[in-house]
């Protein structure tokens, strides 16, 4: 419950200020149950000045719920990378989708 008071206040708080939701910093989110593999998409055919962000598992507090792949607006100098889960020791800890530098 802690963690979605948390992400409501981030969310709130990066409205007041303006923020876009892809400049929202990252939530901290473990879980003690390992996701399910990833669902086979088709991934639509290429788009020009776009990258194609693959579907993923979020978690909602109480389990885990599919988020389709999509479309995000290419950055210069910088590549994509996926939402994810790693495994560390007895937890689950999600990584939001994100832009890093070439």
């Amino acid at each position: 419950m802690k963690v979605r008071k948390y992400l409501v206040a981030s969310m709130l708080a990066a409205g007041a200020v303006g923020l876009s939701p892809m400049a929202w910093s990252a939530v901290d989110v473990r879980v003690g149950v390992a996701p399910p593999p990833p669902r086979v998409e088709v991934v639509p055919a290429p788009r020009s000045g776009y990258v194609w962000a693959p579907g993923y598992y979020n978690w909602n507090g109480h389990r885990y719920v599919w988020h389709n792949g999509y479309w995000v607006q290419a950055r210069h100098g910088h590549h994509w990378v996926a939402h994810n889960w790693e495994h560390r020791g007895d937890h689950w800890y999600y990584r939001q989708g994100h832009w890093d530098r070439d």
